[in-house]
């Protein structure tokens, strides 16, 4: 009786045929070029320091009619458009900052930053 090959064996050998190369590559260190803040600076930040923004942490959106929006009462679910453990969006006065996950400190719910938006980012989504 003649072996059959299992219908994966045609891609290990394709895969393995292959000559993968690896190329180390020297990264430059990243070092703080911006200049150190003067006494100026510091008064005009000290100016902003203390104005109140609101934040939100946003777990997804719907999109309903009024006429179901009328019909939810206790017990109701409402499909939201993110898949359940994609990152929450961290909001200040309504624009995207970061992306976060849920954690629980001390019986209270709290949010830990897993990625922040970088400043030139959220500048061009300002224009």
């Amino acid at each position: 009786m003649a072996e059959q090959e299992e219908p994966g064996d045609d891609w290990a050998d394709a895969m393995s045929e292959q000559e993968l190369k690896v190329e180390t590559v020297e990264l430059d260190e990243l070092t703080d070029t911006a200049p150190a803040l003067t006494e100026e600076d510091i008064k005009k930040l000290d100016g902003i320091m203390d104005i109140p923004v609101t934040i939100s942490m946003e777990v997804g959106r719907s999109l309903i009619n009024i006429r179901n929006l009328l019909q939810l009462n206790q017990g109701s679910v409402v499909e939201l458009d993110r898949v359940a453990g994609e990152p929450l969006d961290v909001m200040v006065n309504g624009t995207l900052i970061a992306h976060g996950e849920v954690v629980v400190v001390n019986d209270k719910f709290g949010i830990r930053l897993t990625d922040v938006i970088s400043q030139t980012e959220r500048i061009k989504k300002l224009k």
